[in-house]
């Protein structure tokens, strides 16, 4: 079994992949928060190992990704300390096979890094992936296996959060599809305007990236709020869930030392 790490903004994904096969034998977050140690995470993913029954002597190895710089020590540290062996980090230096063609390679991302590994694997060129999560992000791969760039743009829960910040009257609410399109509550108004506003701004995104490539593409979605927007979409996309695992696993089998 390999130890996956995917460290976001406001989750930290920790994952279980089974080398052989490459499927997820489990997929739990925790809550990011740069105020917590090594040893305090180190609790956090002990205590999920515990609950699927997995001990970290049965990990061969880890790997982590992380867009959070603050906390990428700590939870590094927290993962060696269990699993007793060195954690990959995904970054410059490592062996990713993706063809980058963005104006600075080294900025890129190790989230839409991961990203793009997976997709090329999974589902093959030309490409959209749509990362749903703090951030809105959509990353583009031509025909050619070209990583030409992308958007990026608020995600649901920031934008919401934005909204009831500026705006006296509107209430904090969870994100949740609404029973119809047009509503005549104001917590409905605003579930309808959160999700099928970003649907809507997926599926316009889309259109006019086929429109720049001259040629469509497979569109693939993933993180926590795209099994909730997505199917509002007018274009059918795939939906994978756990699309950063896949790619992490098979970053991992790239760059480990035998």
């Amino acid at each position: 079994m390999i130890l996956v790490l995917d460290v976001g903004n406001t989750n930290v994904v920790v994952g279980c992949m089974d080398e052989s096969t490459g499927q997820s034998i489990f997929e739990r977050r925790i809550h990011t928060d740069v105020q917590l140690t090594s040893t305090e995470y180190a609790v956090s993913i002990k205590t999920i190992m515990d609950i699927h029954g997995v001990t970290p002597a049965q990990f061969k190895g880890g790997i982590l990704s992380s867009s959070v710089p603050p906390v990428t020590r700590q939870i590094k540290n927290a993962a060696e300390i269990l699993l007793g062996k060195e954690i990959i980090e995904v970054g410059p230096g490592c062996k990713t096979g993706v063809d980058i063609k963005i104006d600075d390679p080294a900025s890129l991302g190790p989230d839409l890094l991961v990203g793009a590994v997976a997709g090329l694997a999974e589902y093959g060129a030309p490409l959209i992936l749509v990362d749903m999560g703090t951030a809105t992000t959509i990353s583009v791969i031509d025909k050619d296996r070209r990583f030409l760039g992308g958007m990026i743009m608020p995600g649901v829960k920031v934008s919401l959060n934005g909204l009831t910040a500026h705006a006296a009257h509107l209430p904090q609410i969870a994100v949740e599809l609404p029973k119809k399109l047009i509503n005549g509550t104001t917590v409905g108004a605003m579930q309808s305007g959160s999700i099928y506003g970003q649907a809507a701004s997926i599926d316009g995104m889309v259109e006019r990236i086929w429109e720049e490539l001259g040629y469509e593409t497979n569109v693939v979605c993933t993180g926590g709020f795209s099994k909730v927007v997505i199917p509002c979409c007018k274009h059918k996309f795939v939906i994978d869930s756990s699309l950063l695992m896949k790619g992490l696993l098979i970053l991992y089998r790239k760059n480990c030392r035998k």
